[in-house]
């Protein structure tokens, strides 16, 4: 073949592409399921009595590649326990134009406080909504649970809770009632979907 004709035969995949059926996806009016493990909006979770997860370590921050993540950890106290530890995260934000879903942070969290949902919308047209804070990102309340502070149910120590936690044992079957949890579901609050 003649070198003149070399730039019509690069064309030739274009040219045949042209005549094909396009494959039309019909977002947003017909939105396709996500991989179960896909890496959407972030989430902190409770434990089944409401307290908080999180404890404000600051290892997610650490962990992030883009500096997306800002926590600043304060102390629990017995008149306001909000998470089981000696601390939780009284600020947490996750910044979304900086974010960029590797999931490193949820790699690095120590009480699986941080998951990932399967929620992909997050664009916006206004720079300061994409920065949540943690009243946006935490679980919401689930029946049988109780919005801290509160005083720990499930346990006298920290310790208890992460064992039950490490077990697979997250409430037990008492019926509720006098500040006890009914939740037999190994994964309240933490993120995962069925």
């Amino acid at each position: 073949m003649p070198d003149f004709l070399n730039p019509i035969k690069g064309f030739g995949v274009t040219f045949r592409q042209m005549f094909r059926k396009v494959d039309t996806v019909q977002y947003p009016e017909v939105v396709q399921p996500t991989a179960p493990r896909f890496h959407g909006r972030h989430q902190l979770n409770r434990w089944p009595d409401g307290l908080e997860k999180c404890i404000g370590c600051e290892l997610c921050a650490w962990a992030c590649p883009a500096d997306a993540i800002y926590v600043e950890g304060a102390d629990n106290t017995e008149e306001e326990r909000y998470s089981p530890g000696e601390r939780y995260g009284r600020v947490y934000q996750i910044n979304y134009l900086r974010c960029i879903l590797c999931g490193l942070c949820i790699e690095a969290c120590p009480t699986r406080a941080l998951t990932m949902t399967n929620e992909y919308e997050l664009a916006d047209d206004n720079r300061e909504s994409l920065i949540w804070t943690k009243e946006q990102l935490v679980a919401p309340l689930l029946p049988g649970m109780e919005a801290p502070p509160h005083p720990m149910r499930l346990g006298e120590t920290e310790r208890d809770y992460y064992e039950l936690g490490a077990s697979g044992i997250v409430g037990g079957s008492q019926p509720a009632g006098d500040g006890e949890i009914a939740d037999d579901s190994p994964s309240a609050g933490d993120g995962k979907t069925e």
